[in-house]
This record gives structure tokens, sequence and C-alpha cells, in this order.
């Protein structure tokens, strides 16, 4: 994995979902060894142990979450999303404290990706239409756009946004 994430920042699910990304043409991924794995959940800040059983959860937990993102009236994707949802569970709790909420899931190993497809969730009920991918061709990435307006179009403007810009300016005034 590299040691700069491509876009950094995001929430947890878009963190997630950015795993995947291309560099110099070629598609990475963050999981592709428990070495990655280790290292993307220190940089979430998720104790959990990078192992492999932990590292498929990732991965089914990524593709789910991938798989309604891309397809949100999707039959299928709904389903594989709700079955990694039902790998745990929320509940209300009162302490003395106050009112706080109870987070489990039955496989440890099921906990990052349990955390990611439910931030997904809260991310679709708060604003469904602010969970966009990058408009750049290339890009795969994704973001949630927390911008006032709700216009971001890009995963970075010093990136995609940049590259679009100046491939239009080029094409403004290239001379055939």
């Amino acid at each position: 994995m590299r040691t700069v994430r491509p876009l950094a920042n995001e929430p947890l699910a878009m963190d997630l979902l950015n795993t995947v990304w291309v560099h110099q043409g070629a598609l990475v991924d963050a999981f592709g060894d428990l070495a990655d794995v280790a290292a993307w959940l220190e940089l979430e800040g998720i104790e959990a142990p990078a192992t492999e059983p932990v590292r498929l959860a990732l991965v089914r937990a990524r593709s789910a979450v991938r798989a309604h993102a891309e397809a949100p009236n999707s039959a299928a994707a709904r389903a594989a999303l709700n079955e990694v949802l039902r790998w745990g569970f929320r509940r209300p709790t009162v302490t003395a404290d106050g009112v706080g909420t109870e987070q489990a899931v039955e496989d440890p190993a099921r906990w990052a990706g349990w955390l990611a497809a439910a931030n997904y969730a809260d991310l679709m009920a708060a604003a469904p239409d602010r969970i966009r991918q990058c408009a750049h061709d290339a890009c795969v990435l994704w973001f949630y756009d927390d911008s006032t307006r709700g216009v971001r179009r890009w995963c970075s403007m010093a990136g995609c946004g940049n590259r679009a810009k100046a491939a239009r300016h080029y094409a403004r005034t290239r001379i055939d």
C-alpha cells in the first residue's frame, strides 16, 4: 500500500471504498495483504487485528458498499449491504452520563467492515445525494460532499479537478 492515502479525511465508509484506486494506470488494492490491512486499520483508528478473516470481511463489506453506491436501486446491492449490516447492531443505552449507543458484532473479525457499512447507512440516512464518485473519467474514488452548497464534483480539486480544467483549457486553445 502507498504510505499516503489517495484521499484523506473522508468518512469511514468513503475511506473503505477508497481502498481501491488507480495509481499510474494500475489498480491498487489497500487490502492486498495483511500489512496493508494493518496500516489501514491504524490510519482509521480501528482497534482490530490484521488477520485473514478481518481482511476478508473488509473486502466483503467494501464490495457490498460499492455495489450499493453504484446502483442504489438494485435489489441485489441492497441485499448484499443488508447482509453486512446484519453482522452487528446498535442499541440505545442509558448510563450515568446520559443516553449513549452500544455497538457490537457477533464475530470480532467483522467489526471494522460492519463499522464502515454502518457509517455508509448513516450517510445514506443523512444525505444520500451527497455520496458521490469523482466526476473524472479515470478516477475510481468516492467522497461525501460536505460543502455548503453541495456542488463538489471531484475527489480533489488539486488532482482530478485540476486535470479536468487543464483538459478543457487545452481543448479550447489547441490548434488543429
